[in-house]
């Protein structure tokens, strides 16, 4: 920060110095927001069930920063707890935590199974109460009153509006999440930490693949702005909420989605 009460351009959205986790960050959404941290000079961890995807995505982006991938199932409490503990291992703080890692079902009502809720809920909903638990303390030490730390879960604007897929548990894990990220924003807000939810519409990744090959160009004629979203488009979310820019904002659910969920 300046002398003066206002930051300049680039303090406003600098993260250099800052530790962040990133999960889910080996492809898709989350590799994109891992991007935007490191590009904004951010040190990021990274994290997925597959080892060969970590090491694949960590040498993708190393050339943006310092970054360095961690393999663990998200789905298993004792598995956020023990990535809890790596990443905190030596400094016994964290800046930001991304609540990325999620699945999805697609299945008709008739034939949805049980394994659809238990499956999509672990890994949507506890995963990112469990982590918030464990990774608490770090968050304490590294948040201050004018510079508190950051917890952005990423849930959907099928959260928002009807999906045109049958997604019941998926829908509902994201809803559940948007209101988890605003009950977690009253208890956490005086502790110096913020914890807000952005809300991706279509984006090119693994868990979209099928439903844009099959609706990519309805879907983007339904936006607004008339197109699917692009990976700056998700960093640059992710480092306004990261950095001194949104370092006033808690409790809120971003849609990134060119309009479709806000205006339909």
């Amino acid at each position: 920060m300046t002398d003066s009460q206002y930051a300049t351009h680039a303090e406003l959205f600098d993260l250099s110095g800052k530790r962040g986790l990133v999960t889910g960050g080996t492809k898709g959404i989350g590799m994109m927001i891992a991007r935007g941290l490191l590009q904004a000079g951010a040190s990021v961890v990274i994290s997925s069930r597959s080892p060969d995807g970590c090491a694949r995505a960590r040498d993708q982006l190393s050339e943006f920063g310092d970054v360095v991938a961690v393999p663990a199932d998200l789905s298993r409490h004792e598995e956020c707890e023990r990535l809890a503990q790596l990443v905190t291992a030596g400094s016994g703080n964290l800046d930001i935590l991304v609540n990325n890692a999620g699945a999805m079902w697609d299945e008709p009502l008739e034939t949805f199974p049980v394994a659809a809720w238990d499956t999509v809920i672990d890994l949507n909903l506890k995963s990112p109460f469990w982590l918030v638990q464990a990774l608490l303390p770090a968050l304490r030490t590294a948040g201050t009153a004018d510079d508190p730390a950051r917890i952005i879960n990423i849930g959907s604007i099928a959260a928002i509006h009807i999906p045109a897929r049958p997604n019941y548990s998926y829908s509902s894990s994201k809803a559940a999440l948007h209101q988890l990220t605003r009950v977690l924003a009253k208890e956490l807000g005086p502790q110096h930490i913020t914890v807000n939810a952005v809300a991706p519409g279509p984006f090119p990744s693994t868990m979209m693949a099928d439903t844009l090959e099959e609706l990519g160009e309805a879907i983007a004629a339904s936006a607004p702005l008339g197109r699917i979203g692009r990976d700056d488009d998700m960093a640059g979310v992710a480092v306004f909420l990261a950095s001194r820019a949104g370092a006033y904002l808690t409790g809120a659910v971003v849609p990134v989605d060119g309009g479709i969920a806000t205006t339909a």
